[in-house]
């Protein structure tokens, strides 16, 4: 027992470490994000279980053409588990936890993918993916069940979005993108947009405007977690 695998999450021992370094119960408490959300970028409207919200509900920002993306959606809520989960994908490597998070995607946020052709991760910078070893955008989108195309090239490094306050993130991936030369087989297509956390959607918009400008024709995002400013 003084030696066995902990939990990322709750630090207690896993009762099975062979299925991962998240035990079941941890899992099992992850906050989802409910039904009752924008129908463009995803954001909860608030107000709980059984709010009635009139379709097609658009907030605000979609309403005034802030976003690029025609549909976007989130597992989760960006905190607890689902955080611990990210963290450990994203920053110690453990890329086991990629599956459970796609599939997290797909049974909650899975409707963006219906009658999609492809699904497209957002690329690292060649520096960072060099520094982390794998970009986890693309572990996620192996898992999804669609083609995975490689359509983006990051063409300049960035700082981080997640230092910045949200007024800056725009500027901050401004040009930050281009199209890859496999984009121009793809034209015409339907794709999704796949990353690990959605904030503002700054990083999503500057890409679904290089697709859209390469021949794209619509452009939607799954996330596994969205951090949220109403809490569902």
């Amino acid at each position: 027992m003084l030696f066995a695998p902990t939990c990322l999450a709750c630090a207690g021992p896993l009762d099975t470490p062979l299925s991962g370094p998240i035990c079941e119960p941890c899992w099992q408490s992850i906050r989802l994000l409910p039904p009752e959300v924008c129908d463009g970028c995803g954001e909860p409207f608030g107000g709980g279980a059984g709010t009635v919200v009139e379709a097609p509900a658009r907030c605000p920002h979609c309403r005034r053409g802030e976003h690029r993306i025609t549909c976007s959606r989130s597992a989760g809520v960006y905190d607890g588990v689902l955080r611990a989960a990210i963290h450990g994908l994203k920053y110690d490597g453990r890329r086991t936890l990629a599956r459970r998070l796609a599939l997290l995607m797909q049974q909650h946020a899975g409707d963006v993918l219906a009658g999609a052709d492809a699904v497209v991760p957002v690329p690292l910078h060649a520096s960072r993916q060099r520094a982390r070893g794998f970009n986890q955008s693309h572990d996620l989108a192996r898992h999804l069940g669609l083609p995975v195309l490689r359509a983006l090239r990051r063409v300049r490094a960035t700082t981080p979005q997640a230092d910045l306050p949200a007024d800056d993130r725009r500027v901050n991936v401004l040009g930050a993108f281009a199209a890859s030369r496999r984009m121009a087989s793809w034209r015409g297509a339907i794709l999704v947009l796949v990353d690990d956390v959605r904030t503002t959607g700054a990083t999503l918009d500057a890409c679904a405007d290089v697709l859209l400008a390469a021949g794209a024709t619509e452009v939607r995002a799954i996330t596994a977690a969205r951090a949220v400013q109403r809490q569902p």
